[in-house]
């Protein structure tokens, strides 16, 4: 059974950086797509960023371009987000994302996907 745990979210002012860590069990993240979405207040559930098995493609939202980063360990079966330059707007609910069934296009296939519970990032102006 895949489990992801989120951690690292939490308050910080406007300007500053966060790392968000997804340790996975149950599936390798070197085998699978992996992938950060974020959901604010009323809003829908968004793609910030995607790492296909390997490496070998990657995905940002425009919002996060060149501020954003999205990472993996192998050897702790982790992925991460490094946010810089952080604003208010990207104060959201931040989800990790396993798919098991790869890249297609610019991103995540969606089917077999298998979610986190979650960690909250909060940007204060």
């Amino acid at each position: 059974q895949v489990h992801l745990v989120e951690s690292g979210g939490g308050s910080v002012q406007a300007g500053g950086s966060l790392r968000l860590s997804c340790a996975a069990s149950g599936y390798t993240v070197s085998r699978s797509c992996m992938a950060w979405f974020r959901q604010a207040p009323g809003k829908e559930r968004e793609g910030v960023a995607a790492i296909s098995a390997g490496g070998d493609n990657t995905y940002y939202a425009d919002s996060v371009k060149a501020r954003f980063t999205i990472s993996q360990d192998n050897a702790k079966n982790t992925v991460y987000l490094q946010m810089n330059s952080l604003k208010p707007e990207d104060t959201a609910m931040y989800y990790c994302a396993l798919s098991p069934w790869g890249w297609i296009g610019s991103f995540c296939v969606a089917g077999g996907r298998h979610w986190g519970q979650g960690t909250q990032v909060t940007v204060s102006s």
